[in-house]
């Protein structure tokens, strides 16, 4: 038998590639691949309204804010990015349910209704915008901001409400006791170094609840009523009064006038008096006949009966008819 061996060139390749094979360097790349891809891991990207924490064994090291960045990965270095600048909204007393061609909402009567200080019930529905603003605070020193805002939030608005009565809260006090819950809360979330900042609280619809509502309108309307009675009532009086003051002045000063006339001739008579008297005390006889012929001539003046004289002079005589009032011709 011959001793040969038959040549292969195709089979000789695959011996030789078998032969050159060495799988300690394929670990060795694979561990470097690896370990690259383990570095790379720690690259990451900040975007313009968001700010990264990092940590290093989990203590908190530095911030960086926007743009690319890199950390050591896991488990020597963490990150936790944060949005800083977008507002986060929270409804109390009523839930969003969804957006179509237009917003619906529903109704939660639970946080809804609250009393007021005068014992009335009032559905209030109110909505809270914050943001964060210690991204420090914020990370280590909360489990759920949503919660905490929430319920903070709640709790101030009822106690708000409870000072105030009914009319006051739909109102006139409206905004006040929105301004008055924000700052409140907003006090409150500093003592718990909570990183938060309260932007606005504001009371979307403050209405009595829906199975009342009929009876508070009458109310109102009774309300309504009174208060238009009690303004005519006093339009009438500022109308009124006014004239009849006016007219009681004027009584009062024709009387005063008419006071001081009458004085004033009493008076004149009385010094005329006096001056005749004195005449008659000086010249009684002068003064008698004086004053007897003065007494006739005014008779006669005043006289409708006239006697003609042969001489054609025309003579007056006393009118008997007139002073004696009766029928003598």
């Amino acid at each position: 038998m011959a001793d040969y061996e038959v040549y292969n060139p195709e089979y000789s390749q695959e011996e030789k590639k078998k032969k050159n094979f060495n799988p300690k360097k394929l670990i060795i790349i694979l561990i470097i691949i690896g370990i690259g891809i383990y570095f790379l891991t720690g690259i990451y990207q900040v975007g313009p309204s968001e700010v990264s924490l990092v940590k290093t064994f989990g203590k908190y090291t530095y911030t960086s804010g926007p743009g690319i960045h890199y950390n050591l990965p896991l488990p020597i270095q963490s990150r936790t990015i944060l949005d800083i600048r977008s507002v986060k909204k929270i409804e109390i007393g009523f839930d969003t349910d969804g957006f179509t061609k237009q917003a619906s909402y529903s109704s939660n009567v639970d946080e809804s209704n609250m009393i007021t200080g005068d014992e009335n019930i009032l559905s209030v529905e109110a909505v809270v915008q914050y943001r964060i603003n210690d991204p420090v605070k914020f990370v280590f020193n909360l489990t759920s901001d949503y919660d905490l805002v929430k319920f903070t939030t709640e709790s101030i608005l009822r106690e708000r409400v409870a000072l105030s009565e009914i009319d006051d809260v739909l109102t006139a006090e409206r905004d006040e006791i929105a301004m008055e819950t924000a700052k409140i809360v907003q006090e409150t979330l500093n003592e718990y170094d909570a990183g938060i900042l309260i932007e606005n609280v504001y009371l979307q619809d403050v209405n009595p609840p829906d199975p009342v509502v009929a009876a508070f309108n009458d109310v109102n309307n009774a309300k309504q009523d009174k208060e238009k009675s009690i303004n005519e009532a006093q339009r009438y009086s500022n109308d009124v009064i006014p004239n009849a003051e006016g007219e009681a002045q004027k009584i009062l000063r024709e009387a005063e006038s008419y006071a001081y006339e009458k004085v004033a001739i009493a008076t004149g008579e009385s010094e005329k008096f006096k001056s005749i008297l004195k005449e008659y005390q000086a010249a009684e006889n002068i003064t008698k006949k004086r004053l007897i012929l003065d007494s006739i001539k005014e008779m006669l003046e005043s006289s409708k009966i006239k006697i003609i004289s042969d001489n054609g002079g025309t003579l007056k005589l006393l009118n008997l008819d007139e002073v004696l009032g009766g029928d003598v011709k």
